[in-house]
């Protein structure tokens, strides 16, 4: 069964309730940002009952932190500044001709996009100015959906996060919220990554570097407490030098083996010896001298990247743990000058790069296990599922908690043709479930 979603009012832009100074008008990118792709991020957060005047509540509590959070009523200029317009956020209200238990209990990823304000699926060819929408999704039995996009341009998971909660805040805490969100530090980010003036693209660097061209899909996978510590165990016996492997360490190097195995399986050319890349995206604020409070906004991330030998025992999980320990306080020190920059687009560009390189393939994990999604409240209570869609990366693993913190949902974004590559019969886990 398709399910209908209906609009319930034109799109409107809700603009901050103050508005912003003139000395803060013009907001540079860092070069983080100017490297950072030009999709929109989103999540969902599912509630299972809203107040009456939910609507009105929520429009005017975004207004009021949108004072706060001003850059993202803006529009974005080039890949140079954010012009801090007060032009607003999108608005979306839409009725789910449907029942938010049958959504959550059996989630499916082309109905789950129904649910956004912006097309994410435009293979990262984002021409818009716009850097923040939202739409809220009312369900026949009460339940309701709050989905938020935030362009990549402007900030990593992390800040949308910090964002969504900013603005929970506001709402639940009315007048009393001021001194209950951390404030967000806009121009540090670009201070301490300081933009280039380079032509970026004499790099091998362009905008969709990386974006699939062919259909992206997404599966969910729910790996729970059990098999978590199963994984672990295992993972532990096949190291000689991680002992205590973490659950995403466990997880990632779990996949990564399945990927490869499924992967030499499927090669039509199974006499050649692959070697394979992972690439994990890693959090900048602790791992900087000193170090940056989480809600530090912008783009604060990098990728740490391992490459395997085709031998099958290779120490996976201390691998991966290696090369995100080499992203470290020296390594974003040497980010804020053009030779770490320069080193950094290379890296960039061989990340995607076949040429003069043995790797054949290549798997991305991102992990927001510890990111507060479920404290997100906007005085109903804490979400009884939060999500996100489908990104336009082919082999790209996002790790979320579960809602009771104990397990993991494995989110692989992979093109149509390799469904079988993650999904195959015992090759991950049953299929998902709540």
């Amino acid at each position: 069964m398709v399910l209908k979603v209906e609009l319930l009012s034109e799109e409107m832009m809700i603009k901050p309730s103050s508005p912003t100074p003139p000395h803060l008008k013009t907001l540079k990118l860092s070069f983080i940002d100017q490297t950072s792709p030009p999709i929109f991020q989103n999540y969902i957060f599912f509630f299972n009952h809203a107040t009456a005047d939910s609507s009105q509540l929520l429009k005017q509590s975004l207004s009021k932190v949108l004072t706060l959070f001003y850059p993202l009523a803006g529009r974005i200029k080039g890949n140079d500044f954010i012009d801090c317009s007060d032009d607003g956020a999108l608005w979306v209200e839409a009725r789910v001709h449907g029942f938010l238990k049958d959504v959550v209990g059996n989630p499916l990823m082309e109905e789950l996009e129904k649910f956004l304000p912006i097309e994410t699926q435009n293979n990262g060819n984002n021409d818009s100015e716009l850097l923040l929408g939202v739409r809220v999704n009312y369900f026949l039995d009460g339940g309701i959906a709050v989905a938020v996009c935030v362009s990549h341009k402007i900030g990593d998971g992390l800040s949308l996060i910090n964002f969504v909660n900013a603005w929970a805040v506001t709402a639940r805490e009315g007048d009393a919220a001021a001194g209950k969100i951390p404030p967000p530090n806009f121009g540090l980010v670009s201070s301490l990554f300081p933009p280039t003036t380079m032509d970026l693209s004499q790099f091998g660097f362009s905008p969709t570097l990386g974006v699939a061209r062919e259909k992206i899909v997404t599966r969910r996978v729910v790996f729970d407490k059990e098999k978590l510590a199963a994984l672990k165990k295992s993972a532990a016996a096949e190291s000689s030098r991680v002992g205590n492997p973490t659950r995403v360490e466990a997880l990632s190097a779990f996949m990564w083996k399945q990927f490869r195995e499924a992967s030499r399986k499927k090669s039509q050319h199974g006499a050649v010896k692959k070697s394979f890349r992972a690439t994990q995206n890693v959090n900048l604020r602790a791992r900087m001298n000193p170090p940056l409070p989480d809600a530090t906004f912008g783009n604060l991330w990098n990728l740490a990247n391992t490459t395997t030998s085709p031998d099958e025992n290779d120490d996976l999980v201390f691998q991966l743990r290696t090369s995100i320990r080499e992203i470290n306080a020296e390594y974003a020190e040497a980010l804020q000058d053009e030779t770490g920059q320069l080193e950094h687009l290379r890296k960039m560009h061989e990340r995607f790069s076949l040429e003069g390189e043995a790797v054949n393939e290549f798997l991305e994990f991102s992990s927001v296990c510890r990111f507060p999604l479920y404290e997100v409240d906007f005085g109903w209570g804490r979400p009884v599922w939060a999500c996100i869609t489908t990104l336009p990366y082919k082999n790209f693993v996002i790790f979320m908690s579960t809602k009771c913190g104990d397990g993991i949902e494995a989110w692989i974004n992979m093109r149509e043709e390799d469904d079988d590559i993650y999904m195959g019969a015992g090759s991950l886990t049953p299929r998902p479930k709540l």
